[in-house]
């Protein structure tokens, strides 16, 4: 019952914070923390209890499930499971939702209960996606978390809001219902085979389908991660998005709803499509090299620093992409590595981005400056977190990027030097964020308040965790590794990597 708690936890908890908000804020602002820490606490105490035993799951699959019928007419189950990856995942997802929470403290004035309410259901739905196994429940929860997401930017986002949060809801809806009708297409094709109709995962892993069929499924699946990644060409709903969320949206946004993407594309679409996925990487990996160049140049050309930092994920993601698709071990390994740096190193640099906005009311590079003069604690922060970005040997995000380019040139050196030149681009925008905002002199004579005792400990939890991924990034890998088997077992045998 472990499992189904970890959803329950920010469900009942945004419940009780939107209703105790009517009697005091600070209350629901805790209640909030406490159920995120508490979720945090859980994960982390069974990824300790469980990381010696952990290479059993190449024979046992799960660390722990959960599966009682739900709609057993139609094969549904209530079937959560949890294994190496989404256990990460989770740790990330409670880490980042404790520190929403905190960003959140002093921005956050209006409509405080709601806002912790939607908050903590757009988490409970995220756990969710990381948890459910049939694929009906997992289209559930999928859904569950965009509609608080669509209120978190509507409602506290800022002057373009109403725009971001349409444009990200058709993004989002319509691509999900491409997947809704690959998973139907998936179920019917299951019932034509066996004479079983169910949805679930495990299941339906190696039903047959015909070479152009396989190809279209695994497309509706392709089109709604990549959205939700994103992917170039179709990344435009991110920077308005994240632009108009308040901090703790844009926390969530990057660190969390663009990782459920990358968690798709590892769990169903590699294991349920494996010829399909052979078929369409060619395409998949150019999409890649193309947005984490674009992504990068496009960055470096932005004057307002939520943007660029919004289009450092379009190129920060190609990587993942890139390996997910090359499909080689290191490279599978090295994606699942940007997924958890990327997640800390981007939601951080957001959270400074929104700190920099509470004290200058302003974000655009050409009125800052300065401001190392002023604060340098925060401008320290900043500059570490734009090193981590870009990709600073010893930080979690080199030890990602780099093992993606070493299992690429395995597999296509050309593709290799490609996105070699992406992380080149990346030290330009870097070296401009630091440049304009930090640097400089105080022409507009700023006397503003450093980090608060709340958030250095914020960002110091964050550098801990990059410098561990840097320095001592084995543990994440070994609990990643049996999934990772596991994956190559299914598609190409016990001794062959997902090698085209």
């Amino acid at each position: 019952m472990i499992l189904v708690w970890l959803i329950v936890l920010p469900l009942v908890a945004g419940i009780i914070a939107g209703l105790v908000a009517r009697r005091s804020q600070l209350a629901a602002r805790w209640i909030s923390l406490l159920a995120m820490v508490a979720g945090f606490a859980i994960i982390v105490r069974l990824w300790v209890e469980n990381y010696g035993h952990i290479s059993i799951l190449t024979q046992q699959q799960w660390l722990a499930q959960i599966d009682v019928p739900w709609i057993a007419g139609f094969g549904i189950h209530f079937h959560l499971a949890m294994d190496g990856m989404s256990m990460v995942l989770l740790a990330l997802t409670f880490l980042l939702g404790i520190a929403s929470v905190m960003i959140s403290w002093r921005e956050i004035h209006d409509g405080v209960g709601f806002f912790h309410f939607n908050l903590l259901w757009v988490i409970a739905g995220i756990v969710g996606v990381f948890l459910a196994m049939d694929l009906f429940l997992f289209y559930f929860t999928w859904e569950l978390m965009l509609i608080p997401m669509y209120f978190l930017i509507a409602i506290w986002g800022h002057e373009r809001r109403v725009y971001a949060s349409v444009k990200f809801m058709l993004f989002t809806q319509l691509s999900g219902l491409l997947m809704l009708l690959s998973i139907l297409t998936l179920y019917f094709a299951h019932h034509a085979a066996t004479g079983v109709y169910t949805f679930d995962y495990t299941s339906l892993i190696g039903t047959p389908l015909a070479p152009h069929t396989a190809l279209l499924v695994m497309l509706g699946y392709f089109v709604a991660f990549t959205v939700k990644l994103p992917m170039f060409p179709f990344h435009t709903w991110l920077p308005d998005a994240h632009t108009e969320a308040p901090t703790a949206g844009s926390v969530v946004l990057a660190g969390l709803l663009l990782k459920t993407g990358a968690y798709g594309l590892l769990r169903f679409v590699l294991p349920l499509f494996p010829h399909a996925v052979h078929q369409f990487a060619p395409i998949a990996t150019g999409l890649a090299i193309a947005g984490i160049l674009y992504g990068a140049l496009l960055a470096y050309g932005q004057t307002d620093l939520k943007r660029l930092v919004a289009y450092t994920s379009v190129s920060h993601m190609g990587f993942v992409l890139l390996g997910i698709f090359i499909g080689t071990p290191l490279a599978i390994e090295g994606a699942f590595i940007t997924i958890i740096a990327h997640g800390i190193s981007t939601s951080a640099m957001f959270m400074l981005v929104g700190m920099v906005q509470e004290r200058t009311h302003t974000r655009e590079m050409s009125r800052l400056g300065g401001l190392w003069q002023t604060i340098p604690r925060l401008s320290g922060a900043g500059m570490f977190f734009v090193l981590a970005s870009v990709g600073l040997p010893g930080l979690g995000d080199f030890v990602g990027e780099f093992l993606v380019l070493l299992g690429t040139y395995r597999s296509s050196p050309l593709l290799a030097a490609l996105a070699t030149i992406g992380v080149l681009f990346s030290t330009f925008y870097g070296l401009k964020f630091i440049a304009r905002a930090f640097h400089g002199s105080n022409t507009n004579q700023w006397k503003l308040a450093d980090l608060s005792a709340r958030e250095i400990a914020l960002v110091g939890s964050m550098m801990v965790i990059l410098l561990w991924l840097g320095l001592y990034p084995q543990p994440v890998l070994n609990t990643f590794a049996p999934t990772a088997q596991r994956y190559e077992q299914v598609v190409n045998g016990p001794t062959v990597a997902f090698r085209r």
